[in-house]
């Protein structure tokens, strides 16, 4: 069939993908804060692109549970919602099991090289303190399996619920605590590589459980 003929719908995905992300990130990162206000003129401004992308973006992340909108009155940053992000992280922790159980038997050196890469620059950023660079390097660790697993759904389903982690993520590679992942990811690889499935899974699990006390102390403090 002839290509259609409307156009800009190349750029404006684009568009609606670069305001999703960023502000995602600034909701994630802290610099958009739980319960702020966030409204379309200024994030018009800051993004450089115009309303429809940014309500789009809005649109998707309200589905991703990381802002409220309430139509024709305001859209603000969603609270810390802990039931939302025990949820989140069982379903992550899930994908990232399947992933390294689909992807082992087929594992390459190159790959395992890339987590042992990861892993050293998670482990540097960690003793710099830096948070973003930790996380960046947490996920191309884990994002070997993924890609390796050549799953779609596992990726669209980690697409979808990452984001809600990654506030929880930040305390953890802010403090000592996310230290021992160093570890547990070196655990990981040398399960991989000896071809152990069911203990590389195993240890994977491991590695995610170690959100569990963060997600217990911030239970206590919204009771408190």
């Amino acid at each position: 069939m002839p290509v259609p003929q409307s156009r800009g719908l190349v750029s404006r995905s684009l568009l609606r993908d670069t305001a999703y992300r960023a502000i995602r990130d600034a909701i994630v990162d802290g610099t958009l804060a739980p319960g702020e206000r966030l409204n379309d003129p200024d994030l018009v401004a800051w993004l450089g692109v115009s309303r429809t992308p940014v309500r789009e973006a809005l649109a998707r992340l309200e589905q991703a549970g990381l802002v409220v909108t309430k139509p024709g009155r305001f859209t603000i940053v969603s609270p810390l919602d802990v039931r939302a992000v025990r949820n989140a992280r069982s379903v992550t922790a899930a994908m990232h099991e399947l992933a390294v159980r689909e992807a082992l038997p087929n594992l390459s050196d190159a790959e395992l090289d890339a987590m042992r890469a990861a892993n050293g620059r998670f482990a540097q950023a960690l003793r710099r303190g830096d948070v973003e660079a930790a996380i960046a390097a947490d996920d191309d660790f884990h994002g070997v399996a993924v890609t390796a697993s050549a799953n779609h759904a596992l990726r669209a389903v980690l697409e979808q619920f990452t984001p809600v982690l990654r506030r929880l993520e930040y305390l953890r590679f802010s403090s000592l605590s996310g230290r021992g992942s160093v570890a547990q990811h070196e655990r990981i690889i040398a399960l991989c590589a000896a071809g152990d499935v069911e203990g590389a899974v195993a240890a994977t699990r491991a590695n995610w459980q170690t959100l569990l006390p963060l997600l217990d102390a911030v239970s206590e403090d919204a009771d408190a």
